[in-house]
């Protein structure tokens, strides 16, 4: 069992930055593949970001990439989102999410996660 627990969202203004956490329980972090998902109010969920076991390979939405990074340090069970450059349209609720010995490819083409966080609001004014 994984517990996933997000922190660090906020209101910003449209231009600024926001780093989320994500604070992992367990002793198998590293086994597992982490991404961050964002729901907007009447929206679906959709794929922002994944990070591979190791951290060694990143995948990224297209609405985000050059903007956003995430990173992992598997010593402290955390896994990062730096939001930089932020635009109204990023206002969503964030989720981070764990796949057991997951691919980021497929977290950014399927719905399914293995664990899901409780989601931290992120709001950026215009």
């Amino acid at each position: 069992q994984v517990r996933l627990v997000e922190s660090g969202g906020g209101l910003v203004q449209a231009g600024g930055s926001l780093r989320l956490s994500c604070a992992a329980s367990g002793r198998t972090f590293s086994s597992y593949a982490m991404g961050w998902f964002r729901q907007a109010p009447g929206k679906e969920r959709e794929f922002v970001a994944a990070i591979s076991w190791s951290g060694g390979s990143t995948y990224y939405a297209d609405s985000v990439k050059g903007r956003f990074t995430i990173s992992r340090d598997n010593a402290k069970n955390t896994v990062y989102l730096q939001m930089n450059s932020l635009k109204p349209e990023d206002t969503a609720v964030y989720y981070c999410a764990a796949d057991y010995r997951g691919s980021i490819v497929s977290m950014s083409r399927t719905a399914s996660r293995d664990y899901w966080g409780q989601g931290t609001q992120v709001t950026v004014s215009s």
